[in-house]
């Protein structure tokens, strides 16, 4: 188990010159929950959890959705809200499809998502049912403070006249730069939207795919986190979490 800290703060990661990692935590949170539960096994990479049953992928508008048995069963017993497990269940289902030697487990996802936002439910914000986090999840100004990198917004501060800087949006906190590469649809509305939680949890899971190549080594999934964040304690606070997830424990 780990303590648990709250706060806003926002650092971003450049690899050979170019930014390729999300934005860090708004909320670096303690994982591990309480009460007599199986203990959370140690090691990486954690566990893959609960399998998701098979579903069908393409299914019109939100397939997520033909999760929501799986998703209602765990719920409570995760502190996961439905909305949100199914949209990690399905991120790491499509990914099963389409990078099968992957391995990107749900809990993955889901341990980033506890980590960075509370599932979406940082500050005042509140998960939707159709995965829509309300009012939108923003990090700190990337303003060179102490702790923080500096990244301008070029195209706002051409339009304001001074510096605008760059802020990481959503659940997962993606850099504009990064979700403008990675973002994807996954709720067929035909939008790429940060704010959604089924978009950004499978853009996140393509980009661990791609960071890390197989995950279920340990030498994947720690490769494929320290890209995400190149911080150890940042990767070990997912990984606490994942775990958790994986025994079916709160985290």
């Amino acid at each position: 188990m780990c303590p648990n800290k709250t706060g806003a703060r926002a650092v971003s990661r450049v690899r050979a010159g170019v930014l390729v990692a999300v934005a860090a935590a708004v909320v670096l949170s303690g994982c591990g929950g309480v009460g007599k539960l199986p203990p959370i096994p140690d090691g990486f990479p954690p566990g893959a959890g609960a399998p998701v049953p098979p579903i069908e992928l393409d299914a019109p508008g939100r397939s997520a959705e033909q999760l929501r048995e799986w998703a209602d069963e765990q719920s409570d017993g995760l502190g996961i809200p439905s909305v949100a497990l199914q949209a990690y269940g399905y991120a790491a289902a499509v990914m099963a499809r389409s990078q099968p030697e992957c391995g990107v487990g749900w809990t993955t996802v889901a341990g980033i998502a506890r980590v960075e936002s509370k599932h979406g439910s940082h500050g005042s914000s509140r998960l939707g049912d159709d995965g829509a986090v309300s009012p939108p999840i923003r990090g700190v100004p990337l303003d060179g403070s102490p702790g923080v990198a500096r990244i301008v917004d070029e195209a706002a501060s051409a339009g304001v006249g001074e510096p605008v800087y760059v802020r990481a949006m959503g659940p997962f906190q993606f850099l504009p730069e990064t979700w403008q590469r990675w973002g994807v649809d996954a709720n067929g509305d035909g939008v790429a939207d940060p704010d959604n939680i089924d978009d950004a949890a499978l853009s996140a899971a393509r980009y661990l795919c791609v960071s890390g190549g197989v995950l279920t080594t340990a030498e994947g999934w720690q490769r494929a986190l320290l890209t995400y964040n190149q911080s150890t304690a940042y990767l070990n606070r997912v990984r606490d979490c994942a775990a958790a997830y994986s025994v079916g424990r709160r985290a």
